[in-house]
């Protein structure tokens, strides 16, 4: 079977790579949909190309993970993938509010499309992609957070202060 992981991914953290993980060993194909969205690019730290590259690294020991991009409704993408189940990562109640939303709205528009959350490790279950920017652009050591492609990437965007 084929599921679909979307977001921003904007940094790819090691919670989103926790998921990703364990999406693959439940089933046969999964894809990683980056979200592009022009109305936010002035928003994003790295470009939908970027991001794909950094994920693509960071998942390559996982021969059925594939990455990919879309725009416009995740329910339209579902649809040109053949994919059923969309794969959410929720951290708290907070997550689960909004996503609880959007996989209603996304049964509505495509009725054949499941969601299906995957609770964070405990151990990620703290980690955001806004949290690793913060702390990256104010110098913090974010190693521990992230996969090594993310790490290298953050570096670079912001110079050496990643360094620990």
């Amino acid at each position: 079977m084929h599921v679909v992981y979307p977001g921003s991914f904007d940094p790819f953290t090691n919670g989103h790579l926790d998921v990703v993980s364990r999406a693959s060993r439940l089933f046969d194909r999964v894809t990683v949909a980056v979200l592009y969205n022009p109305d936010k690019l002035k928003s994003f730290m790295f470009s939908v190309g970027e991001r794909i590259q950094i994920i693509r690294e960071a998942v390559a020991e996982l021969p059925n993970v594939e990455v990919d991009s879309f725009d416009g409704l995740l329910a339209d993408y579902m649809r040109q993938k053949k994919a059923r189940i969309i794969v959410k990562g929720l951290r708290a109640v907070s997550d689960y509010e909004y996503e609880l939303q959007m996989a209603h709205l996304n049964r509505q528009l495509n009725p054949e499309v499941e969601t299906l959350f995957i609770m964070a490790a405990t151990r990620w279950s703290f980690i955001s992609s806004s949290m690793v920017k913060e702390i990256a652009r104010h110098g913090g050591d974010v190693s521990r957070f992230v996969p090594p492609a993310t790490y290298r990437a953050l570096r670079a965007h912001f110079g050496n202060e990643q360094e620990s």
